[in-house]
């Protein structure tokens, strides 16, 4: 059978009314494996980099970064920046290297440098989770698929569905010429604020992001602290990943 024909199988699948119990095992996955985590970064960006791409290089720094502080490192599993993002979480050992892969016919398949492999059906059940643990989402290059996580973070932090989180934009030449459409275009038309466009950072300073991340866990404990939300657990969890340091 070819991969065609196997792709549009899925998609008929998927209106089948038992798909879903697909749907409701990939949360139930999700949250199970993922509710006692702790504070975690989010990082994406191409399946495709090689491991001499500079991009490569620097994701491998800033998970081991992020792991020596505590944080555990989330991406998509993969190959890429996601293998080089997990191998520096891998190489410091202080916090957990995780991979919330997607199934797909073609490029993604797990990399070798993962404490917790989870395996989705769906895009959309897995960006919840992407996110839901996150204190932070740092976008290196990429094709559709980071765009996509990109852009669905900051319909999130807009909407104010989620708690503002620190959206990184790491590659700075990559990125500038999507920066100024967005400023010259939305910006300029009034589909987006000047607050929306701010919750963009751009920076290839992996200091400034780890200090920012903290910075904001602080924040998010304080805003916390002045709404009484302090029996949450995810309260708890912070304060004492904190007080820990």
């Amino acid at each position: 059978m070819s991969k065609r024909v196997v792709n549009i199988r899925r998609q008929l699948d998927f209106s089948e009314p038992w798909s879903i119990f697909k749907v409701m095992a990939d949360f139930v996955d999700g949250f199970d494996a993922l509710k006692e985590i702790g504070p975690s970064v989010t990082m994406f960006g191409s399946a495709r980099t090689k491991s001499d791409n500079k991009y490569y290089k620097m994701a491998e720094e800033l998970g081991f970064m992020m792991a020596e502080k505590g944080y555990n490192v989330i991406t998509g599993g993969s190959n890429g920046i996601m293998e080089a993002a997990n191998k520096g979480a891998f190489r410091s050992g202080k916090a957990k290297s995780i991979g919330l892969n997607i199934n797909l016919p073609f490029e993604q398949k797990s990399n070798d440098y993962l404490d917790m492999d989870m395996e989705f059906d769906y895009f959309f059940s897995r960006k919840v989770m992407l996110v839901k643990y996150s204190q932070a989402y740092i976008i290196f290059p990429g094709g559709f698929g980071t765009m996509d996580e990109l852009f669905e973070a900051l319909t999130l932090v807009q909407t104010k569905k989620i708690f503002p989180i620190g959206i990184f934009l790491v590659g700075v030449d990559y990125w500038a010429p999507m920066l100024e459409f967005i400023k010259k275009s939305m910006l300029s038309e009034g589909t987006i604020s000047k607050d929306d466009f701010n919750l963009i950072r751009m920076t290839d300073d992996l200091d400034m992001i780890v200090k920012f991340t903290e910075e904001q866990i602080k924040a998010k404990l304080n805003d916390m602290e002045e709404e009484e939300l302090t029996d949450l657990a995810v309260y708890q969890r912070l304060k004492e990943f904190v007080e820990e340091r």
